[in-house]
């Protein structure tokens, strides 16, 4: 029987195990009291661990590989200041909606709320910096909660997610599995143009005089470059990005305006300001980009 299907296993190595389920091939991380359950696991896992020198370093190199490999960056991180340090990588992946998965340790269930050692509300602190995040109270939701994890960390706007997990659910045993797919009452992201918005999309772009695409970094994470290329070739479109947009068109070729905004080039913010027509795709129109909107 291989290791991801076992009939029963701790919360720790249920959580480990689908971690493997969920496709992850890189986990970086820092030990601490809180996850040394988790830590004695990885020995056998099939991924790769990388041992960083501090929590934030972590939640940064996971989303380094988020961005350069297009799959969620994952970390694991103990309780408390471990916890706490990752703020500002959460951050930055959530500004930039990079997917990433950041595993905190906890104090056991029976402990939160007392000023226990090294004790954070992760599922609170971290609430205006990330997607979503959970608090695990037992060993059964484990392959659940990563499952969701991952399935709200890339679908629509990619960003972090936090799984919080304390120590007591670590060591409790579990049955649990994996789940065949994920589907979250009340999340639903994903939508598609109607025939109609089409055809609407089409005379709008061959009716306009001064048409330009603003492609920001959406369009990487959604693996269109491709297709905003052929936009641009067929129609004649320039196309301006934003700094997150860098890379999702070549620059080099005629139709490229390079960089908009405070640091971009000329050509760029002239024929933004002056187009009848803004094909905006994967941007937050941003004010380092929009300057002074009420002008």
């Amino acid at each position: 029987m291989k290791k991801s299907e076992r009939l029963q296993a701790t919360g720790a190595q249920a959580l480990v195990d689908s971690l493997v389920k969920a496709g992850t091939e890189v986990l970086f991380g820092y030990p601490g009291g809180a996850v040394l359950d988790i830590f004695n696991c990885l020995p056998d896992a099939p991924f790769q661990f990388i041992l960083g020198r501090h929590e934030q370093g972590c939640v940064h190199m996971a989303d380094g590989y988020a961005r350069a490999k297009g799959k969620p960056g994952v970390c694991l991180v103990t309780s408390g200041p471990g916890a706490t340090n990752t703020i500002t990588g959460l951050a930055t992946a959530n500004m930039d909606g990079v997917p990433l998965i950041c595993i905190t340790g906890q104090v056991p269930m029976d402990q939160i709320g007392t000023d226990a050692f090294q004790e954070a509300d992760m599922n609170g602190i971290c609430r205006a910096v990330t997607k979503h995040s959970f608090l695990v109270q037992s060993a059964d939701e484990v392959p659940e909660t990563v499952a969701e994890a991952f399935y709200i960390a890339t679908h629509g706007k990619p960003g972090p997610v936090v799984i919080d997990m304390p120590k007591n659910v670590q060591r409790a045993f579990t049955s649990a599995q994996y789940p065949e797919r994920v589907s979250l009452r009340a999340y639903h992201p994903e939508s598609t143009a109607t025939s109609s918005q089409m055809t609407r999309f089409a005379k709008m772009v061959n009716e306009a005089k001064r048409p330009v695409i603003y492609a920001g970094g959406g369009v990487i994470a959604s693996g269109a470059a491709k297709d905003v290329a052929n936009l641009a070739h067929k129609a004649q479109i320039p196309v301006a990005t934003t700094l997150m947009g860098l890379g999702s068109f070549d620059e080099n070729d005629p139709l490229s305006l390079r960089l908009a905004g405070m640091h971009g080039t000329a050509a760029a913010n002239y024929a933004i300001n002056d187009a009848d027509l803004i094909v905006a795709l994967g941007v937050r129109f941003s004010d380092r980009v929009t300057g002074k909107l009420a002008v």
